[in-house]
């Protein structure tokens, strides 16, 4: 199931994309006039800690809707709203993993990835919505740079997760763009500052559910600036795996529902170009996962 973010008269919202519609199912409008089941989340993160039980409600709000006189006047053509993140606002600070793949290691300045997983965290405030217009900082920084990277979305919350039961905690997949402000990460010799300035972690468009992409390590990623490929990699040349990623990180840190983890990114970035390019106002970047669609921004 694809799941979006809206905003609608004011309201959050929430649903799954109509098929072969550019729209999108007003579930809460669904259950409040059809009362289809005895109760229905009303944020995305109290339905996705339900896990595939939250599938399984809307489909049957979706069914429900089908069936009923007027199917159309549950629909919100995509026109109509307001795009937001899958995720507005995720409960801690995003998690991201750093140079888990090799060769945007190297091109980095490093010998390779690193021996253990790298791990550093985003503001839940630099998060925005596929087709936000973005700033370029240019009264902070110089260096701004794109990331493409395949997001996990934690579903289920679980500390010292076991590697082989890592799956059980996730509920889905969305794409991130991982926008740094390299010049802030060499300034203060640390990531959070350059990692996140307002919008710097688009996220979208969708929230696909996990059973629609059985194999998270087998994805194309690829990153477009104003048209050009810039990366074209793969989740399966991953360093650290998702399994890996989750069973390390909840060593240390408990994960709950709605906490986004940034899985990394292949070479390609702006930084590893000679000379190094970095975004600029009227830039567009695109990036692509396989199953999931296209995150699309402008810089301003």
């Amino acid at each position: 199931m694809k799941l979006l973010s809206f905003k609608y008269n004011g309201q959050v919202k929430f649903g799954p994309k109509v098929k072969k519609e550019d729209a999108v199912w007003d579930v809460l409008k669904i259950q409040q006039q059809l009362q289809v089941l005895p109760t229905f989340p009303s944020t995305i993160i109290d339905g996705i800690s339900l896990g595939f039980d939250f599938v399984e409600q809307t489909r049957k709000l979706v069914d429900a809707a089908q069936k009923s006189e007027n199917a159309n006047e549950f629909k919100l053509t995509f026109t109509e709203i307001e795009w937001l993140s899958p995720i507005p606002r995720t409960p801690k600070n995003i998690l991201c993993i750093g140079k888990n793949y090799n060769e945007h290691a190297i091109e980095m300045g490093a010998a390779g990835s690193p021996e253990h997983i790298m791990v550093f965290t985003k503001s839940p405030t630099a998060i925005a919505a596929d087709e936000a217009t973005l700033p370029v900082h240019k009264d902070k920084t110089e260096m701004l740079d794109y990331e493409g990277e395949l997001a996990v979305v934690i579903g289920k919350r679980g500390q010292n997760i076991p590697k082989g039961m890592v799956y059980d905690y996730v509920f889905g997949y969305t794409i991130g763009n991982d926008i740094t402000a390299r010049d802030l990460q060499e300034r203060h010799k640390q990531f959070f500052l350059g990692k996140s300035l307002d919008g710097t972690c688009p996220l979208g468009p969708y929230l696909v559910s996990k059973d629609e992409i059985p194999d998270p390590q087998n994805l194309s990623v690829v990153t477009k600036v104003n048209g050009e490929v810039r990366q074209n990699g793969s989740t399966k040349d991953m360093m650290y795996p998702i399994a890996e990623i989750i069973a390390t990180v909840s060593k240390y840190v408990t994960l709950e529902p709605g906490d986004i983890i940034l899985t990394g990114t292949p070479d390609g970035v702006g930084k590893g170009m000679t000379p190094p390019t970095y975004l600029k106002a009227g830039d567009e970047v695109k990036v692509s996962i396989e199953g999931i669609g296209t995150l699309a921004n402008r810089f301003e």
